[in-house]
């Protein structure tokens, strides 16, 4: 059965609607803190690659390790709500997000790049439960034909979760201090050694800090009482037939693609920025904040417009902003390309969550598989990136940014020809 909210008399029904409202406040807190860790990749990228002396290529399995997460515990986080709750769903990920936070401590004193890459995926693990809950439980807190805007609006606290993780916590991660390779060769090997240890321990405060948060955040849901709603029950049986609803097939493609694009943008910025246009790390850290301030207006700003375009109208345009824009940062470069790079990030902002809803709408009962499908879908910031590292590794990294040219060129598609009218 569809979830639906359980109101059955007045006095039910004004108890519920405060239950409802402090509901809607803790779940939006949720989009604030999965930005938060999600948004530091573009930091750890440049910065680890300095700490465990990683090339282009190597650097890209960041991304991977973060965002491989999402593929493999979506299905359990599913299985955890169908079989509990979705309140359980999200004190489970809070705890598992908590403790790969807390493993970046002993990551950064061993400067193991294995054991970094293994917080990141727990990071990921737990995140994923949020996402699998929180995009769906947001559809459900209202009248249908709001939820795109709902969600879009709950949204939005993710793109200040990024800006305050790109403008804020980067400084605190970065030092600044950058070496050419030969400078490197150059050092006596104690002083290189710590030189390479204060660059990876300046990971483990924000880290540790971010574990505290996910466990005060973790306690609030637990002694919360939470809106009465109907949910299915039952073992791990995730419907396979929902794809066989066009729209939701082509969804979970264009998903997949979007936040390949999404992560290849922001996770390589500071490499684009210091490539193409002789930016400095520190500098470059200062417009990555902007860059994600962008994209937080453009959730605001796309929530507003949503009431007077279509959702699918307004990612058709969108999305061909994006691909003419990044057409210029791709053949062009130079510093108007950083600028430009801020425009397609505001562009980008409403993607995520409009091919959610428009994916799982008239979903009915399969909205939970369904919903499980498309955060598996965000497997594509853990793949797509290889490709671009790559391109950045035998070429360059400004000829790379043809990827997540070529992403939104499948997102134009989707909006275009595949996402379902009836959604308007």
């Amino acid at each position: 059965m569809e979830s639906t909210l359980n109101v059955k008399t007045p006095v039910h029904e004004s108890r519920t609607a405060q239950h409802v409202k402090l509901a809607f406040v803790l779940v939006i807190c949720l989009f604030f803190l999965w930005a938060l860790t999600s948004n530091l990749i573009p930091v750890l990228i440049p910065h680890l690659k300095k700490a465990c002396q990683l090339n282009d290529f190597q650097s890209a399995f960041i991304d991977s390790a973060y965002w491989i997460g999402y593929f493999f515990v979506a299905l359990p986080a599913a299985w955890v709500m169908r079989r509990w709750s979705y309140k359980t769903g999200i004190i489970t990920g809070l705890l598992i997000a908590a403790t790969g936070a807390v493993l970046f401590f002993p990551a950064a004193e061993l400067r193991s790049f294995g054991l970094f890459l293994f917080a990141l995926f727990l990071v990921a693990g737990g995140m994923t439960f949020l996402e699998t809950a929180a995009n769906p439980y947001i559809t459900i807190m209202g009248k249908p034909e709001t939820a795109v805007q709902r969600l879009n609006f709950a949204q939005a606290f993710n793109g200040l979760g990024a800006f305050v993780s790109a403008f804020f916590l980067s400084k605190v991660i970065l030092s600044g201090k950058e070496y050419t390779s030969e400078q490197l060769h150059a050092m006596p090997p104690d002083v290189l050694n710590n030189y390479l240890l204060s660059e990876a321990r300046s990971v483990q405060m924000p880290y540790l800090t971010i574990a505290g948060v996910l466990l005060l955040v973790a306690l609030l849901f637990r002694f919360t009482r939470f809106p009465n709603v109907q949910e299915e029950h039952g073992g791990m049986s995730i419907n396979l037939r929902v794809f066989r609803h066009m729209h939701f097939r082509w969804g979970v493609i264009a998903q997949f693609a979007y936040v390949g694009a999404q992560v290849c943008i922001s996770s390589f910025f500071i490499r684009y920025a210091k490539f193409s246009a002789g930016i400095p790390e520190m500098e470059a850290t200062t417009f990555l904040g902007l860059l994600l301030l962008c994209f937080m207006i453009g959730r605001y700003v796309g929530t507003f417009l949503m009431r007077k375009v279509a959702p699918r109208k307004l990612l058709l345009l969108y999305s061909a902003g994006c691909v003419l824009l990044l057409t210029y940062c791709v053949l062009k470069g130079g510093r108007e390309s950083v600028y430009l790079l801020l425009m397609v990030e505001f562009f980008m902002s409403i993607m995520f969550p409009t091919i959610f809803s428009l994916a799982i709408h008239g979903l009915g009962n399969e909205t939970k598989s369904g919903s499980a499908f498309l955060v598996m879908s965000i497997v594509g910031g853990a793949l797509i990136p290889l490709g671009l590292g790559a391109i950045a590794f035998y070429h360059n990294v400004q000829l790379a940014y043809v990827v997540p040219l070529l992403c939104f060129i499948v997102v134009l598609y989707y909006a275009w020809k595949r996402a379902l009218p009836a959604a308007e």
